[in-house]
């Protein structure tokens, strides 16, 4: 019997396998510069397709990759001779405002979560782009705009719906498999296929946000107003520094597109006013040479660079977490920000202070919680030629800012090469996710991620 057929004959959803006219398109991931070819990929169509598939690679001995949005940047959601677990069917998104909680398929995207959430004017802690899986960002820790206010997304998962290695389902909550729970959330996809989670929303109605661009020789400046004006900024912003060119957009002159700028993205939570106020108070540092900033709902927000950014382009990543924004870090970005390559390229500060420092570092498994910023440099352009060029900036600015840094990084921004670093990615609590992975993969079955192994 042909895996094939065998796979057919056990699940319901779609198996789409070479030569289908479908299988080059399924095949790639958000990242192009990732080209692998599964041998097949399942589109699951509920957890009973996944128990099936986990089943078929643990018995057969084929890699497995289990993919959500699509947006692991090292391609985990792919691999070549690999049996894909394609999620992005089960994607029902289910609110109840009441209790003020959702109900998320494990292939959702955060589009899909946003809208659906908005509707009763509730959110919870998302990314930067929306159409970022649910699943992906939530078990790697999840930091977005409502970080400060709100948590880490994992720090507002109530429950997961896991498919383990040996083909179970199971319940992991703070009652039930409270190992694992605790595993989930930061501990990236070692430990099981999450089908479903439940997470906790909050009261979030229209946002006062928007963008600003500022001169590269202002950045210096931003760069320090920030560093103190975050440290006991109001729980309601949820903003961060940045480099980018200018996109040809209708507030940017039109003389200034693909200039480079110091950018600051914010987002206020709370009265417009007010959020006008604290946002403002960057006009104070620097005149911005354009800027959009009003009220919009709030999954305008987590959209903002999508169209910048679709699926296809060519992605390279490196991130650090940092503790104190020294003099030194901020000439480093200054540095090599300005030397941003492309409009699609970018580095992100984003700051992890506020309601993530309420939770003890070892309450759950994202281990370096208590660290102040989580830096993205994010190296995105469309050509293949440039892909030397582009990740030597990439690998230059990373090279800058790691004397002034942690040892490890965020690891939902990690990429391919970084594995020599999950120790350290992982933090403090590394050795207890071991343990938590000998327990429920023994066998390491889940081993296309930022794997942990599962011995000693």
């Amino acid at each position: 019997m042909t895996l094939t057929t065998s796979l057919r004959e056990q699940v319901t959803g779609p198996v789409i396998v070479p030569g289908d006219l479908d299988y080059e398109d399924s095949r790639h991931v958000y990242n192009f510069m990732i080209d692998k070819r599964p041998a097949a990929i399942v589109r699951c169509a509920d957890s009973r397709d996944v128990q099936s598939v986990v089943r078929h690679a643990r018995d057969s001995g084929i890699d497995l990759s289990i993919r959500g949005g699509g947006h692991s940047v090292p391609g985990f959601g792919t691999g070549d001779g690999a049996i894909v677990a394609d999620l992005s069917a089960i994607s029902q998104v289910l609110i109840d405002p009441g209790r003020r909680t959702a109900r998320v398929g494990g292939g959702a995207t955060w589009a899909m979560l946003n809208d659906a959430a908005a509707a009763y004017g509730l959110a919870t802690t998302g990314g930067i782009v929306s159409t970022t899986g649910v699943g992906g960002l939530t078990l790697g820790g999840g930091i977005g705009y409502l970080t400060r206010a709100h948590g880490l997304t994992c720090d507002n998962l109530l429950s997961a719906e896991v498919v383990l290695a040996d083909g179970r389902v199971v319940t992991a909550s703070e009652d039930e498999h409270a190992d694992l729970f605790w595993a989930l959330r930061g501990g990236g996809g070692n430990f099981g296929v999450v089908s479903q989670f439940e997470l906790r929303l909050h009261p979030v109605g229209d946002i006062y946000a928007g963008i600003m661009f500022f001169e590269p020789a202002d950045g210096a400046a931003i760069f320090r107003y920030f560093r103190e004006f975050i440290v006991d900024a109001p729980r309601e912003y949820g903003g961060y520094p940045a480099w980018h060119k200018a996109p040809p957009l209708p507030f940017i002159p039109e003389n200034r597109v693909d200039d480079p700028f110091c950018v600051v993205i914010s987002c206020w939570t709370g009265d417009h006013g007010e959020g006008a106020r604290v946002i403002g108070s960057f006009r104070d540092i620097a005149t911005p040479a354009a800027e959009m900033v009003g009220p919009m709902p709030y999954p305008a927000i987590n959209a903002l660079f999508d169209e910048l950014i679709p699926r296809g382009l060519q992605i390279y990543w490196k991130t650090v977490f940092v503790d104190d924004l020294t003099d030194d870090a901020i000439a480093a970005h200054v540095e090599h920000g300005s030397r941003v390559p492309a409009v699609t390229s970018t580095m992100h500060l984003y700051p992890i202070n506020g309601a993530c420092h309420d939770i003890p570092v070892d309450a759950t498994a994202f281990g370096n919680r208590d660290a102040t910023y989580a830096c993205n440099i994010a190296g995105m352009w469309p050509d293949p030629a440039d892909n030397t060029a582009n990740m030597q900036w990439v690998r230059d600015y990373y090279a800058a800012l790691v004397p002034h840094s942690r040892t490890g990084g965020y690891t939902n921004f990690a990429s391919a090469d970084d594995h020599q670093r999950t120790r350290d990615n992982y933090g403090r609590g590394y050795d207890r996710l071991q343990q938590v992975k000998r327990r429920y993969d023994p066998g390491n079955l889940f081993h296309l991620n930022q794997n942990i192994p599962p011995d000693a």
